[in-house]
């Protein structure tokens, strides 16, 4: 199942490789461009829970009703299965004009000439350089930073003071974390555990790598740089929990949907903690509204969490209407009445005006993303994105490995050397 599975993804990927590669070089050709005001049509396309598509078809009719010749044709989803589908419309030159993107894509995206330089049509005045850096490439904007977010823990706080259990604290340590899951074990629930399975996920490694000082997995000159020692100590941690029953069964932790009423294991109660940005805190909020608090990651001899671009937008080289579109984008980040509608849902606004003038009307929901990311602001981490080219090693073979690592396929130190053998495929 797992060979079949790696088959497909090296296969979709070398295939998209080369259509991408071939449809590049018809990017000399210039779409036909509406009149100036002629009535035009942005698809627009982004992933996310359902407060932010809620906000988000709010900021587009504000839009609307502000430049009426410009009307969207939205496309919205969870993350599941969301770059399968924008990589497959990329390589049929059909992607929408407007599409969201993450910061670690921007370099391979606008490498393969899929996205438009937006140098001369944004203003970045009142952005922190920092966040637009990952959006340049040679110089050129191929991506709009949308919002800085910071990287920790949401944590069910009603349910743990029921419990009888302390909560976390800003600045906690891994040590106190792994104790913490032992020790709640007790006073859960046959089928409730204090945290998911991570033994084998990218971004909680990430975490924990940098929380020991040995930098990021992949170096931005595009080599693999996964501690053996500090990945088989998390690794043989979680094999313990697991083997012990601490956290729950490999099909449990398998069948996990984040921000789906009916699969989040946080929001199900068969856990009480769980990886979050604080931009997603209102997500959950809304499905259990007042239950749940935020903590920064936990830590060791440096900071375990770290902030970042949240996400960015991105323009098809193939839309007919990029003018249009670039106009849009700059209005979404610099406008205060963008950042009234949409407030936290994709981090703290880019533009410190817009975010300074609507700091006071942010709901109970943004303040709590607000702690945490100032909290987090104090001593975390410059996140980096690495080198590009490495995409299908951090969101398919981490992935597999995970899974492997869940349901018993490999001991850690398998996991490592797997990790580490399909990395030469990409490192440089």
């Amino acid at each position: 199942m797992v060979m079949r599975r790696r088959i497909a993804y090296l296969a979709a990927a070398a295939f998209l490789a080369i259509v991408l590669s071939a449809c590049s070089s018809g990017n000399d050709t210039i779409p036909t461009r509406p009149q100036d005001g002629e009535s035009v049509k942005l698809r627009i396309m982004w992933w996310g829970a359902q407060s932010r598509h809620e906000v988000t078809l709010r900021a587009l009719e504000a839009y609307t009703k502000a430049n009426p010749h410009v009307t969207f044709e939205p496309e919205y989803s969870g993350m599941d299965g969301y770059l399968d589908k924008l990589s497959t419309q990329a390589a049929a030159q059909n992607a929408p004009d407007i599409f969201q993107i993450d910061p670690s894509w921007v370099a391979d995206w606008a490498s393969r000439n899929q996205l438009i330089d937006m140098t001369d049509a944004i203003d970045l005045t009142n952005i922190d350089a920092k966040l637009t850096s990952i959006g340049y490439i040679d110089n050129k904007l191929y991506g709009v930073p949308l919002g800085s977010v910071a990287h920790g823990m949401i944590y069910d706080k009603a349910a743990m003071e029921k419990l009888g259990l302390s909560v976390p604290s800003m600045g906690w340590t891994w040590d106190e974390f792994f104790q913490y899951a032992v020790d709640a074990k007790v006073k859960l629930g046959g089928n409730q555990y204090l945290t998911k399975d991570y033994a084998g996920d990218y971004f909680a490694y990430s975490a924990y790598q940098y929380a020991h000082g040995k930098g990021q997995l992949i170096t931005n000159d595009g080599k693999f740089n996964v501690d053996r020692t500090t990945f088989l100590d998390w690794a043989m941690r979680w094999q313990t929990l697991r083997e012990d029953g601490v956290i729950p069964p490999a099909d449990v932790n398998a069948s996990d949907k984040e921000f789906d009423p009916a699969a989040d294991l946080l929001v199900k109660g068969n856990i009480l903690i769980r990886l979050a940005f604080n931009s997603s805190f209102g997500a959950w909020d809304s499905m259990n509204p007042g239950a749940y608090a935020l903590v920064t990651m936990p830590r060791a001899e440096e900071a375990g969490g770290w902030l970042k671009p949240s996400l960015f937008f991105g323009i098809s080289p193939f839309s007919k209407n990029a003018e249009e579109a670039k106009k849009f984008v700059n209005w979404f980040i610099n406008s205060q009445e963008a950042g009234e509608i949409l407030g936290t849902s994709r981090g703290v606004p880019v533009n410190a005006k817009v975010a300074a003038a609507i700091e006071s009307s942010l709901s109970d929901a943004d303040r709590a993303g607000m702690e945490l990311y100032n909290a987090t602001q104090k001593h975390g981490q410059q996140w980096s994105p690495g080198a590009s080219g490495w995409t299908n090693w951090v969101d398919k073979d981490w992935s597999l490995v995970r899974d492997e690592l869940s349901f018993g396929k490999k001991t850690p130190e398998q996991a490592f050397d797997a990790l580490q053998k399909l990395a030469k495929e990409y490192g440089k």
